[in-house]
């Protein structure tokens, strides 16, 4: 067993649990079993010992039989299968699809070329990130993109408000929700060589975030090259009567090397990997410039702007934001979101909003905000966790290297 004794082990899994139902709150549904939406891959969970918990509206697998700490550490080494259909998949079609999605994220859409994708962030008139998605071209009159599970109605709502807005002009686009599809993570390092036994398609030409409809254990499916957790990986959309077969055929093809792997790990992982989560590390108050997510801007976008909240982000880019996004070592117990991170001097400089231990690291990582100044590598801060203070660092992301897949 890594880690240490029998004992730390099962503090550390009882304190990372708890973690990730504090993380997961801002997106429960607080119902009965009984009104939560399950994936077509329930009962497939259940059989195979998944722990379901409220996520979302949804039930979905915290954990299966393997602890957190090893599923994290599974994934590094060999890799891990993620059910991650209660996100949403949706497209765009119309030769005025991308200007219309231009309207309401940073991204340059126009710019990418077919079957490529990105991050990006939409944002509200104030520049604040209503969500954030990963969004492909997948020819220049159809955009697919996936939007986060806890803000599904709110980022439909909004799309549905602007495109008919943009349509009564008589703009040529319309959209599709795809709740006809499931959507499966592929994470580590055996995602390739064990997918690519299911598929014809030359996985080896297919760069991190490259996008292709390609045919997968007799299914057509959506094939992204992407992933949550720092890993290479592919995220993968499917028809939902088909999402069991390809999950029983991906476990079989690694011969037990890849293994399924629930909502705790993909926190911990994505978290080594310094992305965020919406509703901790990301808000509507917060801008992409103060999250560290300016890269994400395109040079034509930074000149021309067109985006909503164009005019608050381009200032902060020209001026600097008065706030950023931070990555923390830290000694004492893991910090917790909203922990307060002072100076030196015992003066509060700004606040955790993700934070655990590392299994990979084997000590304390954090991500949160401090006020400019702060920010820079090295500088020594003070994190209150429980009324007490403890010595911390603020450090680059991501924690653990990325392995993306991109061209030599």
């Amino acid at each position: 067993m890594r880690g240490g004794g029998l004992w730390q082990m099962r503090q550390l899994i009882t304190r990372r649990l708890a973690q990730v139902d504090k993380k997961i709150i801002h997106h429960r549904c607080f119902a009965s079993e009984s009104d939560l939406k399950k994936t077509a891959l329930y009962d497939f969970h259940v059989d195979n010992g998944g722990k379901m918990v409220p996520f979302a509206g949804w039930s979905m697998p915290i954990q299966y039989k393997d602890s957190i700490m090893e599923s994290t550490l599974n994934c590094r080494d060999n890799g891990s299968l993620f059910d991650v259909s209660h996100m949403c998949g949706l497209s765009l079609k119309g030769k005025d699809c991308i200007p219309f999605l231009e309207k309401l994220v940073i991204a340059d859409v126009a710019g990418l070329a077919p079957g490529a994708g990105t991050l990006t962030v939409f944002t509200n008139e104030k520049g604040g990130a209503i969500d954030d998605s990963v969004i492909t071209k997948v020819t220049n009159d159809h955009i697919y993109l996936v939007v986060n599970a806890g803000c599904r109605d709110k980022d439909l709502a909004h799309i549905e408000e602007h495109l008919k807005a943009f349509t009564s002009k008589g703009a040529d686009v319309s959209w599709q929700i795809h709740d006809e599809r499931s959507l499966l993570a592929l994470q580590g390092p055996l995602a390739a060589p064990v997918l690519q036994h299911l598929t014809k398609e030359d996985l080896s030409k297919m760069y991190f975030s490259d996008f292709r409809v390609v045919d997968i254990n007799g299914a057509l499916c959506f094939l992204t090259r992407t992933g949550y957790t720092g890993e290479d990986g592919f995220e993968i959309s499917i028809p939902s009567e088909n999402a069991v077969d390809l999950a029983k055929a991906i476990l079989e093809k690694s011969e037990g090397k890849v293994r399924l792997t629930g909502l705790g790990a993909r926190d911990s992982l994505r978290l080594e990997a310094g992305l965020c989560l919406y509703g901790n590390d990301m808000e509507q108050h917060i801008t992409p410039v103060e999250a560290g997510l300016t890269w994400a801007i395109g040079k034509r976008r930074r000149a021309e702007g067109g985006f909503l909240g164009a005019q608050v982000i381009l200032k902060q880019i020209a001026d600097g934001p008065q706030i950023r996004r931070v990555g923390l070592l830290s000694t004492g117990p893991p910090a917790r979101g909203h922990s307060e991170i002072q100076d030196a001097m015992g003066q509060n400089i700004g606040e955790i909003t993700s934070g655990g231990f590392s299994p990979c690291l084997k000590k304390n990582i954090a991500m949160g905000y401090v006020k400019s100044g702060f920010h820079k590598a090295g500088t020594k801060v003070k994190i209150v966790i429980r009324g007490k203070t403890h010595d911390g660092s603020i450090t680059k992301m991501p924690f653990v290297a990325t392995k993306y897949y991109k061209p030599s």
